[in-house]
């Protein structure tokens, strides 16, 4: 018998317990083993010091609580993660593990690194804050896709958890669709995809030819653009950088669920209407972050935002097209 045929009975035997200690309310129903819904990818919050703000972090928590999301994501991109120390993101996973505790919502923590070592790090710091799932970039320094295949299956030594592989955001090498199929079968912690290469629909339809094994999820993201056809095309859920509108996410899945089409359809366009202002107006995310009283600062690693008497009058003249689907 092979090494790899032994670690991946492992795996399936860590996986299987996983799901039988799964507490109540735990997002993936145990016998289809699968995350849905809208995944929230948290925004990181600081203070006028430019120091992460802990504090607001845990109530961006409650407000998607609030809101009715069935997940949260945190740091990856849209979290400026790669502006984060070490310690900052240790101490983001302690704060969140903690404000999430008995919400129901899924928490998913991002373990990715630069190479292996780094994200084995992050990893063995998520698995003891017993997270629902990890997910990880593919590593910046891989050169073929046998150094991403060594990457999942070490992350897989760490965590019987569902993880999500995300098929962006790493090294100019596209995880085909044949990879991350054969990655699944081989892992089956990585039957999460988070689909964001190329023809994104065309490979999320070739992916659901190996639904529901080994493929698990399909998730799109891209600030959920894409959402509506996503749903009607069958996938499971978004996931991105949206908690600003998480109630506005929630009630798109509320209602795609009901099957109330025309509903749906009003609730995207106003979505789009706003999301519309990110390539005018920088900042306009943190902007509705602090306009609905979830981060006291509009602080950002990236850059200085601040916003002419015009560009606020047009912020809330498309937020209030939102109204119907906010929570008080």
């Amino acid at each position: 018998m092979s090494v790899t045929n032994k670690i991946t009975r492992r795996q399936l035997l860590g996986a299987a317990t996983a799901i039988t200690l799964a507490p109540p309310g735990d997002l993936f129903a145990m016998e289809e083993n699968k995350m849905r819904g809208a995944l929230m990818i948290l925004t990181t919050p600081y203070d006028e010091n430019g120091a992460v703000d802990y504090e607001d972090l845990a109530r961006e928590v409650a407000f998607c609580h609030g809101a009715g999301v069935q997940g949260l994501v945190w740091p990856q991109n849209s979290s400026e993660q790669r502006y984060l120390s070490r310690e900052e993101r240790i101490r983001g996973f302690e704060v969140l593990a903690e404000a999430n505790r008995r919400t129901g919502m899924a928490l998913v923590l991002g373990v990715q690194a630069d190479d292996t070592e780094g994200m084995l790090d992050y990893a063995q710091v998520a698995e003891r804050l017993q997270p629902d799932g990890m997910i990880a970039i593919p590593p910046t320094t891989a050169n073929t896709l046998a150094d991403i295949r060594n990457y999942y299956a070490a992350l897989c030594e760490v965590t019987a958890r569902p993880v999500f592989v995300q098929t962006s955001g790493g090294p100019d090498i596209e995880l085909t669709i044949d990879f991350l199929v054969s990655l699944a079968r081989e892992f089956p912690q990585c039957g999460y995809i988070k689909e964001e290469y190329g023809q994104v629909h065309q490979r999320m339809l070739a992916l659901q030819e190996f639904q529901p094994d080994p493929i698990k999820s399909i998730f799109g993201a891209t600030l959920g653009r894409g959402w509506l056809y996503e749903m009607r095309i069958g996938t499971d859920g978004v996931m991105t950088g949206g908690a600003m509108y998480a109630d506005v996410y929630a009630s798109m899945w509320k209602l795609y669920q009901a099957g109330d089409g025309e509903a749906l359809r009003d609730c995207y366009a106003r979505l789009l209407l706003i999301q519309n202002l990110d390539n005018l107006i920088p900042g306009v995310r943190l902007y509705v972050m602090h306009k609905r009283g979830i981060f006291k600062t509009t602080k950002s690693r990236r850059g200085e935002y601040s916003f002419s008497p015009q560009q606020a009058a047009e912020i809330d003249y498309r937020f209030e097209a939102l109204r119907p689907y906010l929570i008080s």
